[in-house]
């Protein structure tokens, strides 16, 4: 029993496996006691809680086992069922895809990407522009790719900086077996600058993540659950952008000024300058990889460029599921780049499998959300309030529920909320493209404040980056404070100010465009295609 205990999570601190094992063992104690009518709902919010603890602690123990011993657990106390995880594993299929094959296609492209960020890197030598240019790089590609892609390109490019810098520090050269996770080999006199280009790559790390989330609220592309709620709302590529413009464009603008000012201030976190000696080495590694870049590396660099292209004329016409725009690429750099060898292959779905399976056991924490109804008493007070403070509380209600689950989990139950209230008749049209505003907007923005409020900044969390650079859950909830703070009051000053005039214009445009009377309580749309026919039905 006592081998069973040392091999139970591994290396785990003794506290952090006791911590587990207690919360295994209290679940079940609170249900019997309770009863599972009244104690489900309370040992779900437990569980929620101790899910939470296990992402936060992802540098003691990757969260997949604990996570999923929790997860296991829930299902056999009848928390919720197989059938139902099932169905929240198929509902977030898109972004299983997307996971195991985008990143994958992204590996093949980390020669492309390292030269053309080195270049960046090497260019700007000011640091608070080299912030905002990442920053807003971000958020421009976030836009019209995905934030979960975006966030690939970043993993694969700043761990290519780091692994440059720390062969060196270690003094193996090239040596590709080397193992950038141990300082052991580190020499002393490189010790201060690899801790201070850690802090430099945090800051620019944790500046695309934000740049994610602005960009990533602004088109229907951006996050997943964009398109599920312009899919509900009928709204196209431009009425999408458009309609969210009043609030994510100040909140972008906001966004880039709190980069710039987190520099100044070198507060949070922020403001850490590269080395010079890792500055003069990252020089050196560029000069050296383009004297001996022979026309085998052109032709593959070219390669890496075309399918690039490829790869950003998809996403922006969404010619196919970004998972399958990633396969694409995977087929198209591997036969043109010679990699035939599936050893070769294999390496590349490395860093997006253990996380994947993460996500699937995340999808049974909201299957259990879902079925015990832990977020119920909150839409109902939403929707029982009147005028604008139901539109304010909208957006309240979303980004809270979203930093303590999942933003796309929460915009699901909304707006399947109030598309029931606009059939049913309780809300007209307008107040509905409100509210889907508002719920978009709030499951983007405030979800910031947390890793497992935004798919992004989670995957950053678990990659094999992120114990590189030490960033932890708590640093990068201390990080993104700033940000939560300012992005959070702006978009509810735009929601509860602003929104409303603006999408009044809109909507009467949008009458226009349908065709419809402008005294037509409901406009002719998608709903009410809906309502329509389930009405002639039930006649």
């Amino acid at each position: 029993m006592l081998q069973i205990y040392k091999n139970f999570l591994g290396n785990s601190p003794h506290w952090y496996k006791l911590a587990i094992l207690s919360f295994l063992v209290i679940n079940p104690l609170v249900l019997m006691m309770i009863g599972h009518e009244n104690g489900g709902f309370i040992v779900g919010w437990m569980l929620v809680a101790q899910f939470i603890f296990t992402l936060a602690m992802a540098l003691k123990c990757y969260p997949l086992q604990p996570g999923g011993l929790l997860a296991v657990q829930a299902i056999l106390l009848g928390l919720s069922s197989p059938a139902t995880v099932y169905y929240e594993v198929q509902h977030g299929l898109s972004v299983i895809l997307l996971l195991i094959f985008m990143v994958a296609g992204i590996y093949f492209m980390k020669d492309l990407l390292l030269l053309v960020f080195t270049k960046v890197l090497l260019k700007v030598r000011i640091k608070p522009l080299l912030s905002l240019i990442f920053c807003f790089l971000a958020a421009i590609l976030s836009a019209f790719l995905d934030a979960l892609t975006v966030t690939a390109v970043v993993i694969t490019v700043f761990s290519g900086f780091f692994s440059v810098y720390h062969r060196v520090a270690s003094s193996r050269g090239g040596d590709d077996s080397h193992d950038h996770s141990c300082d052991n080999n580190v020499q002393d006199n490189f010790r201060a600058d690899l801790e201070q280009f850690r802090a430099f790559l945090r800051s620019l790390v944790m500046h695309a993540l934000i740049g994610t989330a602005l960009g990533g609220v602004c088109t229907l592309v951006g996050e997943p659950q964009n398109l599920l709620i312009a899919g509900v709302a009928g709204w196209g590529f431009v009425e999408f952008f458009i309609r969210m413009a009043p609030v994510t464009m100040p909140v972008l603008v906001v966004g880039l000024t709190t980069c710039l000012l987190l520099e100044k201030l070198k507060i949070f976190g922020y403001g850490t300058k590269i080395p010079p000696s890792v500055l003069e080495i990252l020089r050196d590694y560029d000069t050296e990889q383009a004297e001996k870049r022979t026309a085998k590396d052109r032709a593959i660099l070219w390669v890496q460029g075309a399918v690039a292209i490829w790869l950003v004329i998809g996403l922006i016409f969404h010619l196919a599921e970004v998972g399958l725009i990633g396969l694409s690429v995977i087929v198209l750099l591997t036969a043109f780049m010679g990699i035939t060898e599936e050893h070769q292959i294999g390496k590349a779905f490395e860093e997006a499998l253990p996380f994947t399976a993460l996500l699937v056991v995340f999808f049974a924490i909201v299957a259990v959300i879902n079925d015990q109804n832990l977020f119920g008493a909150v839409i109902g007070h939403v929707l029982a309030m009147e005028g604008s403070d139901r539109i304010s509380a909208f957006y309240l209600a979303n980004g809270i529920l979203s930093a303590i689950s999942d933003n796309v989990f929460v915009a699901t139950v909304y707006v399947t909320e109030i598309k029931n209230a606009l059939t049913s008749g309780v809300i007209d049209r307008d107040t509905f493209d409100l509210m889907a505003v508002a719920i978009n907007t709030g499951t983007n923005i405030p979800s910031v404040a947390t890793p497992n409020g935004q798919a992004a900044f989670l995957f950053m969390l678990t990659s094999a980056l992120a114990p590189l650079i030490r960033l932890s859950y708590i640093r990068m909830v201390i990080m993104a404070l700033p940000y939560t703070i300012v992005l959070s009051i702006t978009g509810y000053i735009m929601v509860s100010q602003h929104l409303e005039p603006t999408t009044a214009k809109l909507y009467e445009s949008h009458l226009i465009n349908h065709h419809v009377p402008a005294d037509a309580s409901i406009p002719e749309c998608v709903l009410c295609d809906e309502k329509r026919a389930e009405s002639e039905s039930s006649h």
